[in-house]
């Protein structure tokens, strides 16, 4: 169970990092309307 969850946090971790990265990413390439695709994909899960 130990390395199961382990590899789960891990993802998770990885997940954040990636919708960081495309976040900072996608707020630099058009600030305007950089909010309102995050708020929807909060919204959507």
């Amino acid at each position: 169970m130990k390395p199961s969850s382990y590899s789960t946090v891990t993802m998770v971790i990885y997940l954040i990092y990636l919708m960081l990265k495309w976040i900072s990413t996608y707020s630099e390439l058009s600030p305007s309307i950089g909010i309102s695709p995050i708020v929807i994909l909060l919204l959507g899960k």
